[in-house]
């Protein structure tokens, strides 16, 4: 089986070409491609593969745009962070999907359901009617995550990036922001409301008391009981631990 791979994150189209290829050494990826342009131009050249894995955000848009551009007429697997309600529109269209971070298992499942639906992928057969999909698709914007906070100190008020943030603690129902430098500084939050704000991409909470950034982990040791223990930069003066019950979904979190 030839396939193509389109995603812009080079690291997770590394990955998922290995655990295609674990699942069936005889199969051939044929390109990884990181954007709408060049999976434009790969198709202006190239034969349909048997096969496409295609992301749903892209470096220079969205794949609705490259599935308006270009007839599509090989099976196609989406691998997304869309929620279920928005994946509707994929199982009616006979495709299926990925959630992200896609594991072994799940990409077997949807391999194995591939070859149950293959005899419905036929090259001579006309392209799958997109414009559904795309329309239900579109209509799912991303959510908007919180990208700074006001802080107030004294008279002064100012702003500061997620990105300038390391992490997020609670102390005697006052929630503290603390910054790369190790500032600490006060802000009108819970946890609870900060989980809901905060792009799950890049904070994780790791406990009920704390709420981490991707970049402030600097080691994570195994510990007794199933949990784990963090060292974080800047780092706090009591040990900070990974509740046993977010131990799975915290160890995905780092390997997506």
């Amino acid at each position: 089986m030839n396939i193509v791979i389109i995603e812009d994150e080079a690291l997770a189209a590394g990955k998922l070409e290995k655990m295609i290829l674990k699942h069936n050494s005889e199969f051939k990826v044929l390109e990884k491609l990181g954007s709408v342009e060049a999976a434009s131009e790969w198709f202006a050249q190239h034969d349909m593969p048997d096969l496409l894995f295609l992301d749903i955000q892209l470096s220079d848009g969205t794949s609705f745009d490259l599935l308006k551009s270009i007839e599509i007429t090989c099976p196609v697997i989406f691998t997304t962070a869309y929620d279920h309600f928005a994946l509707d529109a994929f199982q009616l269209h006979s495709v299926d999907y990925l959630l992200k971070p896609v594991s072994q298992d799940k990409l077997a499942k949807a391999l194995a359901k591939l070859d149950e639906m293959q005899q419905h992928y036929q090259k001579s057969q006309p392209a799958p009617q997109w414009e559904t999909v795309l329309k239900t698709l579109e209509g799912q914007q991303p959510q908007a995550y919180k990208s700074r906070f006001l802080i107030k100190s004294g008279t002064r008020y100012f702003p500061v990036s997620t990105k300038q943030t390391h992490y997020f603690f609670s102390e005697q129902r006052i929630t503290f922001l603390v910054t790369e430098e190790g500032k600490k500084y006060t802000i009108g939050y819970t946890l609870d409301e900060l989980a809901n704000l905060l792009d799950p991409a890049d904070f994780f909470r790791i406990n009920r008391k704390m709420i981490v950034h991707i970049k402030s982990i600097q080691m994570v040791h195994k510990h007794f009981n199933g949990r784990l223990k963090v060292e974080l930069d800047p780092q706090p003066e009591e040990e900070i631990m990974v509740s046993s019950r977010r131990v799975a979904d915290f160890q995905a979190w780092l390997d997506r």
